[in-house]
């Protein structure tokens, strides 16, 4: 049963419930998500409540659900991922390829190369990155206090549900595309004996695509979703939140283009798959109320319908 303490427990067949998940790793000290929420279909029809307690009217600033279980799992999972992912490429047991010529680069991607690298945009991109975390901290921190405890509860999980799934897609798509990075073409491409030592990080290859950009993507797209949601778009606040997201995310990626660490392809490919991201997570966390005179739903319905030898597991997606 997912956690929500507005909606009593229910009883019988009808409220039986399946929930699916995938593993992720965990930038802070929690993380989850719920990417199913059960209710039962029958025939096609819409679900039926019944005698079943129905979906609360809730306030604006409570229209989303947190699952500890599947949250519990998806934290175990995504740290694990992440802990044993790092110690193999820690280990130099991936040895990187020599990077070929420069001419076999796209023709906006070899600026990357031919540029005068900055010493200092490394460092000005973990201050961004860093930025963007500290916002996911924050903005939970004064949403509990607007909304109460479990909005601080419910919104934190949601940030770091969106930089776990960020992180370890990000991660497992560096060490399977192993692309040389810009410095790598500056600085291995000789071949010299003198460069061995200096050019057999395995990270030398964990270009494509950017994590600095994927993440603060994503913590940007989830600030946008929750303030849209909270505020309406009507209001200022969710637009400046998303246009303080977006500068926050082209500031990164260029920094990191600077410091020789990306090719543009690089942060434009993370800054689009953390901002998808981000956006997903919060709306698949959203639950079944009634807002006004109209019945919001989650966008996934998953349910089972028992027959005689067997059953049937429905799913409905809702956008």
């Amino acid at each position: 049963m997912a956690y929500d303490p507005e909606i009593p427990p229910a009883h019988g067949p009808a409220d039986t419930k399946l929930r699916s998940a995938s593993g992720s790793r965990c930038s802070l000290l929690v993380a989850g998500s719920l990417l199913g929420v059960a209710g039962v279909l029958a025939s096609g029809a819409s679900p039926a409540w019944g005698n079943e307690p129905r979906p609360p009217r809730v306030a604006d600033g409570q229209h989303f659900t947190i699952d500890p279980v599947v949250d519990g799992v998806l934290v175990a999972g995504g740290a694990s991922f992440d802990l044993l992912l790092g110690l193999v490429v820690s280990t130099g047991e991936i040895r990187p390829q020599p990077p070929r010529s420069p001419d076999v680069l796209l023709s906006f991607d070899r600026v990357a190369v031919t540029q005068t690298i900055d010493p200092h945009a490394g460092t000005i991109s973990n201050i961004g990155l860093w930025t963007a975390y500290g916002y996911a901290i924050l903005d939970p921190i004064l949403s509990g206090v607007r909304d109460g405890r479990r909005t601080l509860l419910v919104d934190g999980i949601m940030y770091a549900e969106s930089i776990a799934i960020t992180s370890a897609f990000t991660q497992a798509v560096k060490i399977g595309v192993r692309r040389p990075r810009p410095i790598d073409y500056a600085n291995c491409s000789g071949g010299g004996s003198g460069m061995s030592s200096a050019c057999s990080s395995t990270d030398l290859q964990l270009s494509f695509f950017s994590g600095h950009a994927s993440g603060t993507a994503a913590v940007s797209a989830t600030a946008a979703y929750l303030a849209f949601s909270r505020s309406g778009w009507r209001s200022r606040r969710p637009w400046i939140t998303l246009a303080a997201g977006t500068v926050l995310t082209a500031f990164v990626s260029y920094e990191r283009v600077r410091a020789g660490q990306h090719f543009p392809t690089d942060v434009i490919m993370g800054s689009i798959a953390g901002a998808g991201i981000g956006v997903l997570v919060p709306h698949l966390h959203r639950r079944p109320h009634y807002h006004d005179q109209e019945l919001e739903t989650p966008p996934v319905i998953i349910g089972y319908v028992p027959t005689s030898g067997g059953g049937w597991i429905t799913a409905v997606w809702r956008f």
